[in-house]
Formats: structure tokens, C-alpha cells, sequence
């Protein structure tokens, strides 16, 4: 069939031609939405899930349905080792900028831009060659304490949007990467703006033990926030995700090609997506068949190992894939630590510092204490395609490589 006219869409963050299953997630956040603009209370919202559900997919929609419903939008993606500060700054001087020409929003925003030159000097952002054309406002958000400087700033943001009619909307991809002290800040200030009743919310997105770091950071964050899970797409859905696209396409798919691709995804978004872009291209015509299902089954997942998969791979140590390795030896699922230091030939205390490490580079996550489960699905699968036979490496136990910050 024609590949110019295929309508699914694998991607990091790409908007597939169908999003099923999560309207439930996007009715709460219209509801949030809805109040904040009115000055009424809504928690700001988390959502948690593994690699591959779509939280990205989901953190772009909710954008563009702020942006609809007249809101401001700053939409962030916290790398590793990059302070929330240099991250803010930037946009919010934008944001500034387009609401101080607003005439009854002017002088609240002006004021509002001294303050976030002040906090910004304080931290040392460096915004380029641009000006701020505005002196640092002295005494406000300029202690170099991010926890007492930053609901300044969002509180001043919130005041200059509220004046001109407007809202604001701060979207955080990949929280779980912000240290312990950026996201302790980002929870006061968001208590301390809602408290005002100001036009400001935030949606973030992170791997599932985001909820545990936020109520780490601040106790209140569970009372604060909503943290709504993204997984796997159920039956119905993912059935839609696939056979929707394909009807606005006027090509037909056998049920028992939906099957297989089901069967085979386990229901993970961006899987679908990748078998449903395969099997398109691997069909000569409609209907598509269960013979195009396995050849698209064979040419998606050699593209997830080329990239997807392989990606994360890269960026572990020898002594992380062997961690990583021993996991998936024992099979999909969760495991306890024990039986992952066993299956190394190690003490489990031995192998507690190279977990942290795996933790905290986001490959794997704790869904309770003493467990262990791969933060990418399939990834064992890939494990055992990557590494054959592999056994465990001799000698002095496993050590990360590197010391990260805490909280990362």
C-alpha cells in the first residue's frame, strides 16, 4: 500500500491518529482547567506511567487544550542535570513580554519581569544577549533560595495573567529528572499560588516513582496534586487505536491481524503504533492480513532495537546491562532484589548502590519496597536478544560508574 499515506504515527511525543483509552484523563483535566480559570480550587495533576504509554503524547494535548480554553502556556522537559531555574526563566521572559502589551495587564507584568530579572541574577540564568529592559526588582525572589524565590516569581506570573484575563499553564516533561530541590520548590509554589486562588496550574509527567519522590520532597504533595497512572491500553482501546485509523483510511484489518498485534504490544501505545505503521507498509493491499501482522511483527521489532530499545541500552554501563542482564533472566515482571544480586553472584547489598543508579537514570523503578521492574516494556525481551549468553562478569561486585545527585 501507498507508505505516503499511512496514518500511523511512531514518535517520541508524535500525536497518533487515535487517542483511545484516556478520555477519562482528559475530561479531568478540562474539569481543572475549567476552575482555574474561574478562580476556583483544582489540584494540578502527575501523570505516571512507564515508557511508551503515551504520557508525552498526552502532557501535548493537554497544551493544546489549555491554549484553546485562552490559557498561557510553558511547556518544559527536565533533562537530567539542568536546573529548574535556567529552565524557567526563558519562557516565562516571553510570557512577560506578550502580557505587559497588554494595556490593563502592563504594569502588573512590568513589574513582574524586574522580579524574574531579579530571581534570574540571583541563580545566575543566563538568557542570551536578549534584555530584560527592566531593573531586577531588589528584595523579591533574589535570596538564591529556590524554595523561598520561586513562588515569587510564579505568584507575580500568575498576578500579570490574572490582570489580562488570562491563565497560565506550566506542562513538565520527565519530573522525575528534577532534583529533590528543584521539585521541593515547584510544590511549595504551587501551594502557595493555589492558596492565593491565582490563574496557575501545572501538569507534569514522569516515570511511576514520581509519586514517591514529590511526597519525599514535600509531605503535602499527595494533597496538592492528582496523580492519575497511564498504562497499557485495555482491549477496546487498543483494538480502536489500531482498526479507527485504518477505516478513515478505507482499508480493512482480519481480526485475527488485530490479535496479533495485541497480543504481541501487550496494549503499550507507542507499540501499537509501530505495529500498525509496520503492517500497513508490509501489506499489499486491504484487508490486512495475519500473515502482514507477523512480517510487521519482525520489522517493528528490529526497529524498537535499533532504536528504541537500543538508545537506553547505550547509556548504561558494562556493569548496569549485567544488572539489567540478570533481570531479564529471570523473567518478565517484578523481582526481588535478592534474586537479582543471586542471579549476579553478588550480596544484595553489594548491588544496592548499582540499582540507585539504574533507578535514578529512569531504566528501572521500585513499585514497592524490595521489588524491582523495568521501567521500559519488553525491555527484558530486548535484553535476551541483545545478550544471548551472557553469564555474570567475575570478580569484585558491581559499583556505578558515577555519583548522581539525589533525587535524580
Amino acid at each position: 500500500m501507498d507508505e505516503t499515506a499511512n496514518p500511523f504515527a511512531p514518535g517520541a511525543g508524535t500525536q497518533p491518529p487515535e487517542l483511545a483509552g484516556r478520555e477519562h484523563i482528559i475530561s479531568s483535566v478540562r474539569v481543572a482547567l475549567g476552575r482555574v480559570k474561574l478562580g476556583r480550587s483544582a489540584k494540578s495533576q502527575m501523570l505516571l506511567g512507564l515508557r511508551g504509554v503515551g504520557k508525552t503524547v498526552l502532557l501535548n494535548r493537554i497544551a493544546d487544550i489549555a491554549e484553546s480554553d485562552g490559557y498561557e502556556t510553558v511547556v518544559l522537559e527536565a533533562p537530567e542535570d539542568r536546573r529548574l531555574a535556567d529552565m524557567l526563566v526563558p519562557p516565562l521572559r516571553h510570557l512577560l513580554f506578550k502580557l505587559s502589551r497588554i494595556d490593563r495587564a502592563g504594569v502588573v507584568a512590568k513589574r513582574a519581569l524586574g522580579i524574574l530579572r531579579a530571581f534570574a541574577k540571583a541563580f545566575k540564568v543566563k538568557v542570551g544577549d536578549v534584555e530584560f529592559t527592566v531593573e531586577p526588582e531588589t528584595g523579591t525572589a533574589d535570596s538564591g533560595s529556590l524554595e523561598a524565590d520561586l513562588p515569587e516569581v510564579l505568584l507575580a506570573v500568575s498576578r500579570a495573567a490574572k490582570e489580562a484575563g488570562s491563565a497560565i499553564a506550566v506542562l513538565v516533561d520527565e519530573v522525575q529528572y528534577l532534583s529533590e530541590a528543584d521539585l521541593a520548590a515547584l510544590i511549595v509554589a504551587v501551594h502557595r499560588v493555589a492558596q492565593k486562588g491565582l490563574p496557575f496550574v501545572v501538569f507534569g509527567a514522569g516515570l511511576p516513582q514520581l509519586a514517591a519522590l514529590a511526597g519525599e520532597a514535600k509531605s503535602y504533595a499527595e494533597r496538592l496534586f492528582a496523580f492519575p497512572e497511564v498504562g497499557p491500553l485495555d482491549d477496546a482501546a487498543a483494538r480502536d487505536a489500531i482498526s479507527a485509523p485504518l477505516r478513515r483510511a478505507e482499508v480493512e484489518i482480519e481480526p485475527e491481524a488485530i490479535d496479533i498485534i495485541l497480543r504481541t504490544t501487550k496494549g503499550y501505545p507507542y507499540f501499537l503504533q509501530e505495529w500498525g505503521y509496520h503492517a500497513w507498509n508490509v501489506a499489499n493491499e486491504s484487508p490486512i492480513v495475519e500473515a502482514d501482522a507477523k512480517r510487521a511483527t519482525t520489522q517493528a521489532l528490529r526497529a524498537l532495537d535499533k532504536g528504541f530499545f537500543r538508545v537506553r541500552f547505550d547509556r548504561l554501563t558494562p556493569r548496569e546491562k549485567d544488572y539489567v542482564r540478570a533481570m531479564a533472566e529471570l523473567g518478565p515482571g517484578t523481582h526481588r532484589s535478592g534474586e537479582i544480586a543471586q542471579k549476579l553472584g553478588v550480596d544484595v547489598m553489594a548491588a544496592g548502590p548499582l540499582r540507585n543508579t539504574l533507578i535514578k537514570k529512569g531504566m528501572i523503578y521500585s513499585p514497592q519496597h524490595g521489588d524491582t521492574a523495568f521501567t521500559v516494556p519488553m525491555f527484558d525481551e530486548f535484553m535476551l536478544r541483545s545478550m544471548p549468553n551472557w553469564s555474570p562478569s567475575p570478580g569484585a561486585p558491581p559499583e556505578p560508574k558515577a555519583k548522581h545527585k539525589k533525587g535524580r
